[in-house]
């Protein structure tokens, strides 16, 4: 039987297991890089037998398409296999070359998101790690929506954030992602440029920051400062005030009082003159 003769039953792939398949070049084993539980359901899935048969790369952008509609690993109490996984066990048996990968990465659109997630996550499988961020990174500005399905049901997420689940989580999608090295390693060993993030360097940021808090804060002392001092300068001329609204009321109590005084002392007066009138008057009668 030659070697273009496409066999019917798939699992060949995993009872030869990987022997004689080339290695991915990341030096993993295509056949084993996902669980031997996951392979299981994957190959026994309704999915699988009906849309992965012979199916090549082109084929797969329609069967993306056509089908993928969340991303995820296996999902429902049963724990049955995504399309998306499916399709993902497909590109792990057609290997396709970086050109190949290139172009599933180059399609946009709402109707080919899908299709990046899944050349991203076979990127991720099974391609060395300076390959693995110079393909994922530019990625984290793609703010498109997908849906991701699991055990707990179905939930929102972006394209930017799975790509970031990629390269930071150990396991995404049910698969046990293989630990790349950090970045920072390989940027020592001068395999990567450094990262240059869109909103710029994280430091300048940072200091940024930090200077908008100093001048906050030293303008709320300031502002602070200012109504205190005016606050003082009205309790003050509120004093000046009251003493002055005292010494007013001080002095015309002092007056009120003398005109008083003075009333009663001529009362007293024209009283005695009265009395002595009226003696002389006496007296001559």
């Amino acid at each position: 039987m030659s070697k273009d003769t496409h066999r019917a039953d798939e699992r060949r792939f995993l009872d030869e297991r990987g022997s004689s398949a080339a290695l991915a070049p990341n030096g993993l084993n295509p056949a084993t890089i996902m669980e031997k539980a996951v392979r299981e359901r994957i190959v026994d899935s309704y999915f699988w037998k009906e849309q992965c048969f012979g199916v090549n790369e082109a084929d797969v952008v329609d069967r993306v398409a056509d089908h993928v509609s969340f991303v995820g690993g296996t999902y429902g109490a049963a724990q049955k296999p995504t399309p998306f996984l499916c399709l993902a066990f497909k590109l792990l048996q057609l290997a396709p070359g970086d050109d190949v990968l290139a172009e599933y990465l180059r399609y946009g659109g709402d109707r080919f998101k899908y299709l990046r997630a899944l050349a991203c996550f076979y990127v991720r499988l099974t391609r060395r790690p300076e390959s693995v961020h110079a393909a994922l990174e530019p990625f984290l500005e793609d703010r498109r929506k997908l849906r991701r399905k699991g055990r707990a049901g179905t939930s929102l997420t972006y394209v930017d954030q799975f790509v970031d689940d990629l390269l930071t989580k150990d396991r995404v999608c049910a698969t046990s992602l293989w630990q790349m090295p950090k970045r920072e390693i390989l940027e020592d060993l001068e395999l990567l440029e450094p990262r240059v993030s869109p909103l710029g360097d994280i430091e300048d940021l940072l200091e940024e920051e930090d200077d908008n808090e100093d001048l906050e804060m030293n303008g709320d002392g300031a502002d602070g400062n200012a109504a205190a001092d005016s606050e003082d300068e009205g309790l003050v001329d509120e004093d000046r005030s009251d003493r002055g609204r005292g010494r007013s009321s001080s002095r015309s109590s002092g007056r009120g009082g003398s005109t008083s005084r003075h009333r009663s002392r001529s009362r007293s007066r024209d009283d005695m003159d009265v009395d002595r009138s009226e003696a002389s008057s006496g007296d001559e009668r």
